[in-house]
């Protein structure tokens, strides 16, 4: 993987190409000193003092210097003032204003990841943000986001950056309709359509199985007559969504293999299928209960979850995948 293939996956990057068929974003470039925060674990959690007077979780969060365990005791021998939280006026008001431009709310992204893994911290459990405070707390809460801010070029062979120049925040138009079981990922090698997967893989949606022929079809003209013309890697991933009255919406982009998860597939399955002229794409998706993939409801995002072999995911995947075995071999199993 290059650097150059990394960084055609910044949102930044991409949008402008394929804003005619994506979601409504508003992208705003971060200043150095938000970066700088979102990094800063030196001290407590503290959220920026809003100048709109917004609280992120005004049934739940108190103002931290009003809290009785921050409280310094008189004649306690520490005279050190707490410090103000920081502010960001300039941002928060343009944020405020795109927020309004998209109807009110919105689900924040940085260069390439969404704080999926800090989703449980909101009031709704979800990405969707009415505020800069709110944003601002799902951002500060979460560890995924440390691969965009820090590690984002890890993988790649020519290695020259540690992070990207600028970060930037993507407010994306919220959408409460959204059926997680028509987001799919897409996989291209060689500039072809190779595989299509299931986004949602903890859950088995019965409808699936009946659209499946028209969803692969759909997919495959989407990416011949626009993904294939307008981006540039040769591999690559990326996100779609199909909308009721069969419109395909790209999502994301993602880089060919390290940090991307292929989902349904695996990373040498995809490598090998070397599709012929007209051959159909293979499109995987869950087609029972039985091929749920178990335990990965939580609050780390299914793409940093370390599956890898040896570690504890990878065992408990096996010893699940041996339980569901033994449990469909039963004689009970066919009662």
């Amino acid at each position: 993987m290059k650097e150059e293939e990394v960084n055609r996956c910044q949102i930044q990057e991409w949008y402008p190409k394929f804003k005619s068929v994506s979601i409504k974003t508003v992208i705003h470039e971060l200043p150095e000193s938000f970066v700088e925060y979102l990094l800063d674990d030196s001290g407590p959690f503290v959220l920026p003092a809003s100048v709109s007077n917004d609280d992120a979780l005004p049934n739940r969060v108190h103002n931290l210097y009003e809290e009785e365990d921050y409280q310094v005791s008189e004649g306690s021998g520490d005279e050190a003032e707490p410090s103000s939280p920081p502010s960001f006026p300039e941002l928060e008001l343009k944020i405020k204003e795109s927020i309004e431009s998209l109807g009110g709310a919105v689900f924040p992204k940085l260069n390439w990841s969404a704080p999926k893994d800090s989703s449980w911290i909101s009031t709704s459990g979800t990405l969707r943000c009415t505020s800069f405070s709110e944003i601002a707390l799902l951002l500060r809460s979460s560890d995924s986001l440390v691969h965009d801010l820090c590690h984002a070029y890890d993988s790649c062979s020519d290695r020259t950056l540690s992070r990207p120049p600028r970060f930037f925040l993507a407010l994306r138009k919220w959408y409460p309709s959204l059926r997680p079981e028509l987001e799919f990922r897409c996989f291209v090698r060689g500039r072809c359509l190779v595989g299509i997967s299931q986004r949602e893989v903890t859950t088995f949606y019965p409808a699936l199985c009946e659209k499946k022929d028209s969803l692969k079809e759909l997919v495959q003209e989407f990416f011949d007559n626009i993904v294939r013309q307008k981006f540039e890697s040769e591999n690559y991933t990326f996100d779609v969504y199909v909308t009721k009255d069969e419109r395909v919406k790209v999502l994301d982009f993602n880089p060919w293999g390290a940090f991307t998860l292929p989902l349904l597939f695996t990373w040498e399955e995809l490598e090998q299928n070397v599709r012929e002229e007209g051959d159909a794409v293979d499109l995987r998706i869950v087609e029972s209960q039985c091929g749920v993939r178990p335990g990965l409801k939580t609050a780390v995002p299914y793409d940093y979850l370390d599956t890898s072999e040896g570690s504890g995911w990878d065992q408990f995947l096996r010893n699940a995948d041996e339980e569901l075995h033994r449990q469909t071999r039963s004689p009970e199993a066919g009662a």
